[in-house]
């Protein structure tokens, strides 16, 4: 077993291990055992019952969380002539018109957060897949992030505030953040709330039952707290 540092194992001892909590109680335990010197990242991983092979089973979404994520998020939009424009105007980070600035990206500058693109812009951003898919950054219309130069603002004013991209992962699970360890418990628990109540939307029609079987709330580097994962979620039993 790996050993852990004092400062963990005094966090770990807050922590009954055996005890699953409400959402709430986890929470508040979760950001009350952060132990980094830095503003830790609050996360939720929860593993279910899907099988990410099957196309019914499938997850993929998104969320805005009412209180962000409490980092200020790049944007970069993939787009053209008044798609472009309308980027610029609406304060994208970085706006790739041109083939220097999607050389650089295929050549590994991925200083952003979040991916927008307008849908005459796919054809180019298709050849950096490669580059993109592998860190979640592939505009996707499913994920809200190929969108037409009219809806260009509303799209960066989202992924600004705290729009977050959920999925299954190859594994079956899903790790998303809800803030950070700053956030008051309150305002952790809304956005925890808001996550869980996408995830109801987004229920695949393969889903048996309650297909969240466990939900663990944990801080960068900081003990794992676990969530009652019947709480949210709708069609349990």
């Amino acid at each position: 077993m790996a050993k852990h540092g004092k400062k963990y194992t005094a966090a770990a001892a807050k922590v009954d291990i055996d005890k699953i909590y409400s959402s709430r109680e986890a929470v508040a335990l979760a950001k009350e055992t952060t132990i980094t010197k830095f503003d830790s990242t609050v996360e939720v991983h929860m593993r279910t019952t899907l099988d990410s092979r099957q196309a019914d089973q499938q997850l993929r979404d998104v969320v805005v969380l009412p209180h962000g994520l409490g980092k200020s998020v790049r944007v970069l939009v993939f787009a053209q002539g008044e798609g472009a424009a309308a980027a610029r105007a609406a304060g994208a980070d970085m706006v790739a018109d041109d083939d220097e600035s999607l050389k650089k990206i295929e050549g590994g500058a991925l200083d952003f957060d979040v991916a927008i693109a307008t849908p005459d812009a796919m054809g180019k951003v298709g050849r950096l897949g490669r580059v993109l898919g592998p860190r979640g950054l592939m505009p996707n219309p499913k994920a809200g992030t190929v969108v037409s130069a009219q809806d260009m603002e509303r799209a960066i004013k989202e992924a600004k505030a705290g729009r977050v991209e959920f999925r299954l992962d190859k594994s079956n699970n899903i790790h998303v953040s809800i803030g950070k360890a700053s956030f008051s418990a309150d305002a952790l628990y809304e956005n925890y709330v808001a996550l869980m109540d996408a995830i109801n939307k987004a229920r695949p029609s393969g889903a048996k039952g309650n297909f969240i079987k466990r939900v663990t709330i944990a801080t960068t580097m900081g003990p794992g707290v676990k969530a009652d994962p019947n709480e949210h979620v709708q069609g349990a039993g």
